[in-house]
């Protein structure tokens, strides 16, 4: 099921989720989209030439393997447009006054107090909840914040991922939200976190492995599985 992103309005069923899963993996070839949503590969090319025709995506042609080198697709700036950013240009100007006025330590200071915030509401939710649990109310948070996250558990590594950076303009010149979000995640989780992908560095997500003993002792492990829209 297609996430519900104010972009992908006009993008129902699988032209939507096509869009999705190429911002969560790009690139992908047809093929390797057909096989995650069970269809065939033509089936996926009209849908894949469709969204060309309106500019969302771009391919290229890679080598992979041994075969002939095969089309992959991503995601066009206009593409990358449809999912959700927050502030933007406008709170980027009013950080670089108050960086010029205050220092840098200022710009700390409000996300530091920012993401507190959350924190110390989402402790008052989760007294005495297990990890599993936090971790489902972070990836609610983070979702309705338009990061698009999820966890996972790969054997005896969780990890927490935000397929769309919904600050990135922020966070490209302002990396000190990103410090102040790893924060969060450790205070929230009471685990170690460490950040193992970036979207500002080029990768696809920003990803974090959280260590299963926590500060506290709390060693309950969740399900195996994925969580998250």
């Amino acid at each position: 099921m297609t996430p519900n992103i104010p972009g992908l309005a006009g993008h129902k069923g699988l032209r939507g989720e096509i869009l999705v899963e190429l911002k969560r993996a790009q690139p992908l070839t047809a093929k390797e989209l057909g096989e995650r949503f069970a269809v065939s590969a033509n089936a996926v090319r009209r849908h894949l030439k469709e969204l060309e025709a309106e500019g969302l995506l771009s391919y290229s042609r890679e080598k992979r393997g041994a075969g002939a080198p095969t089309f992959t697709f991503r995601l066009s700036e206009a593409g990358e447009q449809l999912f959700p950013t927050r502030y933007g240009q406008a709170l980027t100007d009013v950080l670089a006054y108050v960086a010029e006025s205050d220092g840098r330590e200022a710009v700390q200071a409000l996300f530091t107090e920012r993401f507190r915030g959350h924190a110390e509401r989402l402790h008052a939710e989760l007294v005495d909840a297990s990890l599993e649990q936090k971790l489902e109310a972070i990836v609610d948070f983070l979702s309705q914040q338009g990061f698009m996250a999820a966890w996972t558990l790969e054997g005896d590594q969780l990890r927490l991922a935000e397929h769309n950076c919904a600050m990135r303009d922020v966070a490209e010149q302002f990396p000190e939200i990103c410090q102040a979000e790893a924060e969060f995640l450790r205070d929230v989780l009471q685990s170690e976190i460490q950040r193992d992908a970036y979207i500002p560095d080029g990768c696809n997500a920003c990803e974090y492995s959280i260590g299963l003993q926590g500060p506290r002792g709390d060693n309950r492990t969740p399900e195996d599985g994925t969580r998250g829209p």
